[in-house]
């Protein structure tokens, strides 16, 4: 008999999903309970998050696992990361919950770097160079919307306030906080000199504490809603720390990429790296589980496929699409990290451009656009490869990559011949894995992070792919 479940609502940029967990004679098991559609809208001129609609589908799941008798004993909430919510003194929304991929941070760097000096900022935060930082948000908000910060009393980033609404806790979770900007690399709390010149106010920069904290039991109202109580656990709520907990490696010497909407490519280490080198490549320091260091760098990744795909592929499933790369005969390449590829009216017209001015032939089907992509990102992933070697230290004999992109083993196999690295894929389901034995691991069910990816690797089927192979598969 089942005592123990731990429940991970693991929401991504467009859907979330409730996944039970527990273990059954030393394996994982997984179960998906609900799943929903999650996306920015378009309010008074921002693009928004529907922060009401997501509680609203939090409950409607919870709901679920008390109809089928599968009460959880935790629940933890990952998200995307940067984006937050600002709440007055009586718990309600300052603003309305801005998306990372609104324009208002557009120029915002100018503003910054005159305030903060660009090497001064990585210095101290280790952060890479993106507009949606948070440090970016709040200070366009700052001087678009002075008035936010007259009513405001806490800021939550989203995961931190979809835990608040649950159990009425106001913390801020460690991972999702050094997404920030705004948290010191080194001393992995709020830098106070720079909420201080950016003219932050302090009050609403609340306690940080560390992933496996538990924060309390479902209020009242919630209660009443669902049917059941249960402890409000927050994992590594930034959704990469949870995916880079979840690695199988086979390798301590092996780099990570968590492939979905956005790929994350790094390594996981014990120090961050802080230097000009590290910045001029644009890497970042990223919080993990037990404070380990995510050093990585954010690629386009999935994003591009996606948007491709619903211009121009209008019921092609994605097997169908890697079909067509395959058979495709484009061999263009462009730079997936372009600025102009992050939120564009027209990705086909984008990607088309990129190519232009690159000299490479323009795509001109569902296919070609399909193949360049994948093989842009391949090369991409290539070159960073290089550049953490050469940032590190490190060589490596893997490339270890999770989360929903794994499955494109097309992806896969152009990743290994570019890196030149066996690809390891697998598991899926990594963030919501790596939610889930954070809940265990504060529950004292599994003893350990290396435990942990014992039992994940135990649990989980991965396919190895080998440069080596590949091309004696080509030959014959």
């Amino acid at each position: 008999m089942i005592t123990h479940r731990c429940l991970a609502i693991d929401i991504g940029a467009s859907s979330g999903r409730h996944i039970l967990g527990w273990l059954e004679d030393g394996v994982l098991k997984l179960e998906e309970i609900h799943r929903f559609p999650n996306g920015m809208e378009e309010i008074d001129g921002s693009l928004c998050w529907d922060v009401d609609a997501l509680v609203g589908e939090i409950i409607l799941g919870l709901k679920k696992c008390a109809q089928q008798g599968k009460i959880p004993t935790s629940v933890g909430i990952d998200t995307w990361g940067v984006d937050y919510v600002l709440i007055d003194k009586s718990g309600n929304r300052v603003g309305p919950a801005i998306a990372y991929r609104d324009s208002r941070t557009d120029g915002i760097y100018e503003k910054l770097f005159k305030i903060i000096p660009e090497s001064e900022l990585y210095s101290r935060v280790g952060l890479q160079k993106q507009p949606f930082n948070s440090i970016n948000q709040l200070l366009a908000a700052k001087l678009e919307n002075p008035q936010y910060f007259d009513n405001a009393e806490h800021l939550l980033f989203m995961p931190d306030y979809l835990h608040y609404r649950l159990c009425g806790a106001k913390k801020t979770e460690y991972t999702i906080a050094s997404t920030s900007g705004l948290v010191n690399a080194i001393e992995k709390d709020w830098d106070w000199e720079i909420i201080s010149r950016c003219g932050f106010p302090e009050k609403i920069f609340g306690e940080i504490v560390p992933a496996g904290t538990a924060i309390g039991k479902f209020s009242n109202d919630i209660q009443k809603a669902v049917g059941f109580d249960c402890t409000v656990i927050m994992p590594p709520s930034h959704d990469t720390a949870s995916a880079f907990l979840a690695v199988p490696a086979k390798s301590k010497n092996s780099v990570y990429i968590s492939s979905g909407t956005w790929s994350l490519m790094g390594i996981e280490l014990q120090s961050p790296i802080t230097n000009d080198e590290a910045r001029i490549a644009n890497f970042t320091n990223e919080g993990g589980y037990n404070y380990r260091y995510r050093f990585l760098k954010n690629i386009m990744g999935l994003w591009l496929l996606q948007s491709v795909r619903s211009e121009i592929g209008d019921g092609v499933s994605y097997a169908d699409l890697v079909g067509l790369a395959r058979a495709s005969s484009c061999e263009s390449l462009f730079d997936v990290n372009s600025d102009s590829l992050f939120s564009p009216k027209s990705m086909v017209e984008e990607v088309k451009s990129a190519c232009k001015e690159h000299n490479q032939p323009e795509p001109s089907s569902l296919g070609d656009y399909a193949k360049c992509i994948c093989r842009s990102l391949a090369s991409f992933y290539a070159q960073t490869v290089k550049q953490l070697e050469t940032l590190s230290g490190k060589s490596f004999d893997y490339v270890n990559i999770i989360g929903g992109g794994s499955e494109n083993m097309y992806l896969n196999e152009l990743t290994a011949l570019a890196c030149n690295l066996p690809v390891i894929a697998g598991p899926a389901e990594a963030t919501a894995i790596g939610n889930i034995v954070s809940q265990m691991l504060a529950a004292g069910e599994i003893k350990d992070v290396e435990s942990a990816r014992e039992i994940i690797r135990q649990s989980f089927s991965v396919r190895e792919v080998s440069p080596e192979k590949i091309i004696e598969t080509e030959v014959l």
